[in-house]
């Protein structure tokens, strides 16, 4: 086999190792989370408490499990974001356990064009060739179409992590904005068709055609 032609990691995460968080588990992940929120620099008042709370399939890298949750509030606001630890060996506990929690008013509901509902969060880098690096990227989502069966993530149409879904959730680390490629990310169904492709910069490329009429802005999807 010759010599790969792009120096990337692919694949750098385990797959899931556990079914979708329930009973006692999920709610030491639902207590640290909701802490995480409750922590946030936010008008609480506004965004409003949150509901019930979707887990998503667990991935680990780099030393640490991570776990993505969204949770739809009250007034109609999204919270995501992750609980991470270091896994247990043999019959241990989890340690070093942590929270992340953010919040949107962007959400499915509002965006019926959506086939693909996504979160993401860099959570490291990875250094390659020159001093390039990439940006290892947490992401988290749920079909809104059906019949998807494997959620992938692609560099420049090399597929650099898989996930297949679970309760139609997904989650993916894979390296981004690397060399100029960003990340793709591609729902496919049983037979390998294609079904749905989202940028995670999407909105930052539609606020970049309209810079060219004057506006310089761009806001990255889910920030």
């Amino acid at each position: 086999m010759p010599p790969a032609e792009r120096f990337v990691p692919c694949f750098a995460a385990e797959p899931a190792q556990e079914g979708l968080p329930y009973g006692r588990w999920a709610e030491r992940l639902q207590t640290a989370l909701i802490a995480a929120f409750e922590e946030m620099d936010a008008d609480h008042d506004a965004i409003g408490s949150p509901g019930e709370i979707s887990w998503y399939p667990d991935r680990s890298w780099h030393g640490r499990t991570y776990i993505p949750a969204t949770s739809r509030t009250t007034n109609g606001y999204e919270v995501f974001g992750y609980v991470r630890f270091v896994a247990p060996t043999d019959d241990g506990e989890p340690t070093d356990l942590t929270a992340l929690a953010d919040y949107t008013d962007q959400t499915a509901e509002h965006n019926p064009d959506w086939k693909l509902d996504i979160c993401d969060e860099v959570i490291g880098s990875w250094r390659g060739h020159g001093g390039a690096s990439a940006a290892m990227t947490l992401v988290w989502g749920r079909a809104l179409v059906p019949g998807g069966v494997i959620a992938t993530a692609e560099l420049a149409d090399l597929a650099v992590d898989q996930c297949e879904l679970s309760e139609q959730r997904f989650t993916i680390i894979a390296p981004d904005d690397y060399g100029g490629d960003l990340l793709d990310i591609k729902l496919y169904d049983r037979k390998g068709k294609l079904l749905a492709s989202e940028s995670l910069y999407e909105d930052e490329e539609e606020d970049g055609d309209e810079g060219e009429q004057g506006d310089d802005e761009s806001v990255r999807e889910d920030e």
